[in-house]
């Protein structure tokens, strides 16, 4: 019987290797890499000296970057605030028990399972000016009607926070929607003996109780905001001009196009940090009130 458990342990372990592998050698050894090579002077090709936070204040002073930075910040708000409140609205309307659930549920989590760059394309044939919805406008009789934010500067980056608002809150309502399959019915009765209204008790009670789904959703939500460049290709190429400049575009273009792979590596690690800065106190509080709640 011991012999047995060893070998199963064993082969447990054998089986998990190829995997702690990736995660060493693909994913930790590259960000050792890449944190290396944001402090050298590289360019084209990998340079092996040092150069202290050259790399950093070069981009820090780089315009193009804090654009994109500050695209990145009002897409990330709006992104993540209408995502979650549609998500959760749309599971409050799930919940009801309405009719064809289950085919509701696969309509609003289908646009998830495209990706960003069939995401864009579909968007930006909608928002084209002489496609999409305006010339429907104009052919319905309203001439004047305009709708031309792809094409816009100061309104392009809203189009792609349309477009993957549109995506990326089904998989908010079905996060959502497993948390408040756990709330307990006699809630509800106790309400409705009490009067209260419906509203009241989804703000004041059922929200907080959807702790962990909120954080996971958040979670999930930001890091898609942090690695946002599909959806910007397909539908703006970053434009009209750098108006819709989000940092992974700016590090692809500095990687590929530019080959200034220092500055890019500079900018990767910085999305990295922002990355930790957000999701290391979230794993922290969750785990102490797990460890609480225990």
């Amino acid at each position: 019987m011991f012999k047995k458990r060893i070998n199963v342990s064993f082969a447990a372990y054998v089986a998990i290797l190829p995997m702690a592998l990736t995660v060493l050698l693909a994913y930790l050894g590259t960000m050792l890499w890449t944190a290396r090579v944001s402090v050298s002077s590289s360019r084209t090709f990998p340079a092996s000296d040092f150069v202290g936070a050259s790399q950093y204040v070069r981009l820090f002073n780089n315009e193009r970057w804090l654009l994109s930075l500050q695209n990145v910040a009002l897409y990330g708000v709006l992104f993540i605030a209408l995502c979650l409140l549609i998500g959760f609205l749309l599971a409050v309307f799930i919940d009801q028990k309405v009719m064809a659930e289950g085919a509701l549920r696969t309509v609003f989590l289908y646009p998830y399972a495209m990706s960003f760059v069939a995401t864009g394309l579909i968007w930006q044939w909608i928002l084209n000016p002489e496609l999409g919805i305006q010339e429907v406008l104009h052919k319905m009789g309203w001439a004047n009607a305009q709708f031309d934010w792809i094409v816009d500067q100061d309104m392009a980056i809203y189009t792609i926070v349309i477009a993957t608002v549109w995506q990326a809150s089904g998989l908010v309502m079905a996060l959502m929607l497993s948390g408040l399959r756990g709330v307990d019915e006699e809630i509800w009765k106790a309400a409705r003996i009490d009067g209260i209204p419906r509203w009241r008790v989804y703000c004041s009670i059922v929200l907080p109780m959807l702790g962990a789904s909120v954080s996971t959703a958040f979670v999930l939500l930001f890091v898609m905001v942090v690695k946002v460049f599909d959806a910007v290709v397909a539908m703006t190429q970053g434009g009209p001009g750098t108006a819709s400049e989000v940092p992974a575009k700016f590090i692809m273009d500095y990687l590929f196009g530019r080959a200034n792979i220092g500055l890019a590596s500079a900018a990767s690690i910085v999305l990295l940090l922002t990355v930790l800065a957000i999701v290391a106190p979230l794993y922290f509080v969750r785990n102490r009130r797990a460890a609480m709640g225990a």
